[in-house]
């Protein structure tokens, strides 16, 4: 997935589920990273990232 297709992910994410969408994002990356999903886990930990900044300051 590039860059653009990432943020546009993670913000129509957080838009959907505010900021319950961290939350989302991390349980699908430990849920590939438990199957050995190295790629689509890179992925959603780097969706999370990007929620986590559109969230601002108070999330974490």
């Amino acid at each position: 997935m590039q860059e653009i297709d990432i943020q546009d992910y993670a913000r129509r994410l957080f838009e959907a589920h505010g900021d319950k969408a961290i939350a989302e994002a991390a349980q699908k990356a430990r849920a590939h990273e438990e199957k050995h999903e190295r790629e689509e886990a890179k992925t959603w930990r780097h969706i999370e990232a990007a929620i986590k900044l559109l969230s601002g300051p108070h999330a974490s």
